[in-house]
């Protein structure tokens, strides 16, 4: 490593002369530095370690276990071109680190941590991944460093497409990488390169990331509590296994044959009769429904009663969509995964994509459960999901995927020792992940470890109208899926740091909504689950202050 030339900073007098990779903690105090001393005010006023381009460069020579650095180059402000990707735009310069972990001979983890060289804020923040994973996330590091964190992202093992899977094909430690052992390991290495870089390790680290992110989050929770300070895991897949069984389930059902395939153009109507059902019953009518559970849907309202028409469902068609309503089941009637929730079927990222698609065998979710039992469990590219059992294939996949992939155990007693702090959010319009399954396993915590001890360091926000992480008819806005912006009333990254730094629990986060210009036309408390938004009865229904939350 060649010579630091770290600019002033009274701090680095107090650094320790150590820093830690994934083989261990190693001396450098035999590594010259330079170190220009300011006057202790001055070093206050400064804030941040600022340091000059050869010592991004030098580390490239940094020693990781199992890693070799590819790249230490210092990247300018204005835009970079990632490798394989879009165009993101730089804020900050920023040092950019890549890298390769080969934990296992078949095993190529490749990742990237982004330094911002000025106004780093001392905290790092771990980037987690969509779908099958496979690709490093350029958009999210440039929003974190841009607020200032150190940030680190890798593709799992493997270059594809989120919802192609043929890389699992026969290749076990791929599997692993992609289930826990990549976002791990790109954790270690990432904290090893910023103590390097900054001589200081962070004082907090934080994830924030939603669907397989928000399994990724509850993984490193389980698995690796040390890793990180503050998890947020929205609409966690952390049910891998019966998430994509029950994915298996609904095409079969949906697809066993042109009469029972519900056509995206019936979606209106469906979410039409579920609205005049349960839109109201918040006191307010505004094309959402606040708290699905206690909705009362009679779907028979919508069987066609003379000639078929977009308007109405005929009896095949009624039967799958009570059936998608309901979630599959085992012969003997045990729930396998909770069925979706009535409310956003036919807004832009609801039924059609997800479920429906544009036409049989379009859907996301056909995509994903196909692939998921094609090349993980069953090792076989010819797999025909009209084969698919419940009661048998899903036992398979428990089998031989659960210990890999699921992310479900309870008990979060060493996160909570660590001093851990978890936030779990899931949209209840959500045609991806149905949301009670969030909902069940936030349940299953406070079960196990007591609802005092669960209150000390988790909550549950169940977001009305939010379709899967963004979008959707109701208040999507609050800081989701990134770095913290700065605001724990509106952003829920920053509720989190005030949690975690501060102490004060995050009850309830103010959502908002924006017009067409951009412009916020609507904000809307989200509660701490159970507690739900009521309308007081006076004042603007497009205004947060006019609600207050409470016990439904």
């Amino acid at each position: 490593m060649r010579d630091s030339k770290i600019k002033p900073n009274f701090l680095n007098r107090l650094f320790s002369r150590t820093y830690f990779s994934a083989g261990g903690w190693h001396n450098i105090g035999n590594m010259r530095k330079k170190v220009l001393i300011a006057p202790l005010a001055f070093a206050i006023c400064l804030g941040a370690v600022q340091i000059q381009g050869e010592d991004c460069a030098s580390l490239a020579g940094m020693k990781l276990q199992d890693t070799t650095i590819t790249a230490a180059q210092v990247i300018p402000a204005g835009e970079f071109n990632p490798p394989d990707s879009k165009p993101v735009p730089v804020r900050t310069p920023f040092c950019r680190v890549a890298g390769i972990t080969t934990p296992a001979s078949d095993s190529q983890i490749e990742f990237e941590v982004w330094l911002p060289m000025t106004g780093w804020n001392a905290k790092f923040q771990g980037i987690g991944n969509g779908g099958f994973a496979g690709k490093i996330g350029y958009a999210e590091l440039s929003y974190a460093i841009a607020h200032g964190y150190a940030a680190a992202s890798t593709n799992t093992g493997h270059s594809a497409n989120d919802t192609d899977a043929s890389w699992a094909l026969n290749h076990p430690e791929k599997i692993i990488d992609f289930g826990y052992r990549a976002i791990h390991l790109t954790n270690l290495n990432a904290k090893a390169i910023i103590k390097t870089f900054y001589n200081s390790a962070p004082k907090r680290a934080y994830f924030n990331s939603c669907s397989n992110g928000g399994r990724q989050g509850l993984m490193e929770a389980q698995r690796y509590p040390d890793d990180y300070d503050g998890i947020i895991a929205g609409a966690p897949a952390n049910y891998w296994t019966h998430l994509l069984s029950n994915a298996a389930w609904d095409n079969a059902a949906l697809l066993k044959d042109s009469s029972t395939y519900i056509p995206a153009t019936k979606l209106p109507a469906i979410e039409n009769a579920a609205l005049a059902a349960c839109d109201a019953q918040d006191g307010v009518k505004d094309g959402v429904i606040e708290d699905p559970p206690h909705c009362r849907f009679d779907t028979a309202v919508l069987l066609c009663r003379g000639p078929e028409t977009d308007a109405c469902l005929t009896q095949p068609q009624l039967d799958v969509l009570n059936k998608l309503y309901a979630g599959a089941r085992t012969a003997s009637g045990e729930q396998v995964f909770p069925g979706y929730s009535p409310g956003g079927e036919a807004e832009p990222g609801g039924w059609e994509p997800w479920i429906t698609g544009p036409g049989p065998e379009k859907s996301l979710m056909y995509a994903f459960s196909t692939q998921f039992f094609k090349n993980m469990v069953f090792n076989d590219p010819q797999w025909n999901f009209h084969t698919f059992n419940v009661d048998r294939d899903m036992k398979i996949a428990d089998q031989k995927m659960a210990k890999i992939l699921n992310a479900n155990n309870p008990d979060l007693s060493r996160f909570k020792a660590h001093g851990g702090k978890l936030i779990l959010f899931h949209g209840w319009n959500d045609a991806a992940i149905a949301p009670m399954t969030t909902v069940n396993y936030y349940q299953q915590v406070v079960a196990k470890m007591g609802s005092a001890q669960a209150n000390e360091f988790i909550r549950l926000l169940m977001v009305p109208g939010l379709q899967h992480c963004s979008g959707g008819a109701g208040p999507d806005r609050f800081g989701q899926n990134q770095a913290a912006s700065g605001d724990p009333q509106h952003d829920i990254g920053a509720a989190l740091e005030r949690w975690v730094e501060g102490g004060a629990a995050p009850d309830q986060i103010i959502a908002r909504k924006a017009g067409p210009g951009g412009q916020v036309i609507r904000t809307r408390p989200i509660c701490a689950y159970p507690a739900v938004a009521q309308y007081k009865g006076s004042g603007s229904t497009d205004s947060a202050e006019n609600f207050r939350c409470s016990l439904p």
